[in-house]
């Protein structure tokens, strides 16, 4: 990988993470999108008798639904996951012998 100094702390502040219930918001704008798209083309390819009016049109839905899912925006983070606090590693590492033993 490649270390380019100025770029890492930016990088580091930019929350990459979606929680599961904003995954399920994410596909499912996607879906909408993306078939809002393709029945307005194909009626408007049909209307014009275009069928490169079609394919154009489920582009654009495909590029607009990739910019409102695909980044991960703070609507998809409302639902952090608790998560477990760590065990120590010396309790931890007793149960493993003691299991062996058996």
């Amino acid at each position: 990988m490649i270390d380019i100094p100025f770029l890492t702390p930016l990088l580091d502040r930019i929350p990459t993470y979606m929680d599961f219930e904003g995954q399920k918001a994410a596909e499912k704008i996607f879906q909408v999108v993306i078939i809002a798209f393709a029945f307005a083309g194909l009626a408007w390819g049909y209307m014009v008798q275009q069928f490169s009016y079609t394919v154009i049109s489920l582009g654009i839905g495909f590029v607009i639904s990739c910019l409102l899912t695909l980044p991960p925006w703070p609507v998809y983070r409302k639902n952090p996951l608790p998560w477990q606090k760590a065990r120590d590693e010396a309790g931890s590492s007793s149960s493993k012998s003691s299991k062996k033993k058996k």
